[in-house]
């Protein structure tokens, strides 16, 4: 009987960011849009500082989401 290793495809610790966070934006009506990613925030950084990062992120990369409303918004360390 032989067995296979499974690897993983999710990255190691070391290389995420400390926090993880998830966004979902939406023009209503005409289009949403859920991102997700980890970060490591500049040291003294505050929430709303990480979110605005985010937003500006976004409309940076898709002008026609920079005026979306946001959803839901989340961040936290990201750790078990």
């Amino acid at each position: 009987m032989s067995t296979q290793t499974e690897q993983s495809s999710i990255p190691a610790a070391q290389t995420q960011g400390s926090h993880h966070w998830i966004i979902t934006v939406e023009l209503p009506g005409r289009r949403s849009l859920t991102l997700s990613s980890t970060w490591t925030p500049p040291t003294g950084a505050t929430r709303h500082d990480v979110f605005t990062a985010i937003k500006n992120h976004i409309a940076a990369e898709d002008p026609d989401m920079a005026r979306a409303n946001v959803v839901f918004f989340s961040l936290e360390p990201n750790q078990l």
